[in-house]
């Protein structure tokens, strides 16, 4: 072999050698990279409380954006739809007893329906239509809230202001406060983006000093009236079940 034929070959092996060096260098640092971050996932934790808001916030967006027809995919609870509706319930339930003091919290179906009994001055000051203050941060996060409900699903709100019989056989009909007071709590609901089907107001006859608010829990069809071939009408999906 000449001197140039070992010269060739020595330059062969230190381009090799030195190629494999790279490589290996390169795979000890995306090995570092990747030890790196198991180490910050197993170190982190979760915190339920703001991933709900994040979830609810981007639901209640995007929601107003995207037809229902443009869905890709249906995010539900792993573990079925009446365990997402029971933690909508503790949810509500937890947010009143939080910001009202004198509230009473009757589970009347698990998952599907809930009543709430507190005092209308609970929300509004004494004899007029003005929220209290402080109730901003009740009612924003009420309508989070109703706004974040799945797919199939529909979360209702019922505000049933109590008032007492004219007569004996009739509410009243004039602009009494209940009344007015129903529609003020609508309008502020509405302002803060409430879904408009998941909102009613109205009256009940009882205590002018109660306010009664149900929250349902509904299949997002469950009101429309379907037709047979006959022209009959049908009885709702949920009453099917």
């Amino acid at each position: 072999m000449t001197g140039n034929d070992h010269d060739d070959v020595t330059r062969v092996q230190t381009a090799q050698a030195g190629g494999t060096g790279t490589v290996s260098l390169f795979l000890s640092l995306f090995l570092l990279v990747l030890a790196f971050f198991i180490i910050l996932v197993s170190i982190s934790t979760v915190e339920e409380t703001r991933s709900k808001a994040v979830m609810r916030s981007l639901t209640s967006t995007f929601a107003s954006i995207l037809p229902p027809t443009t869905d890709l995919t249906r995010l539900m609870s792993k573990t079925g739809e009446v365990i997402g509706a029971e933690q909508f319930q503790g949810e509500i339930a937890g947010l009143f007893t939080t910001h009202v003091q004198a509230v009473k919290v009757e589970i009347v179906q698990p998952g599907r329906a809930m009543k709430l009994t507190l005092p209308a001055d609970a929300l509004f000051e004494p004899g007029t239509v003005d929220l209290r203050p402080g109730r901003d941060e009740l009612l924003d996060r009420l309508v989070s809230s109703l706004s974040g409900r799945p797919p199939a699903l529909r979360f209702d709100m019922e505000a049933l202001f109590c008032d007492s019989y004219v007569d004996g056989t009739a509410l009243p009909i004039g602009e009494a406060l209940p009344t007015r007071r129903a529609g003020a709590l609508a309008r502020a609901m509405l302002g803060r983006g409430v879904p408009p089907d998941s909102l009613s107001v109205g009256l009940q006859p009882g205590d002018p000093r109660d306010l009664v608010v149900w929250f349902h829990v509904r299949a997002r069809d469950a009101a429309r009236v379907r037709f047979d071939a006959a022209g009959d009408a049908a009885a709702p999906p949920e009453a099917e079940r």
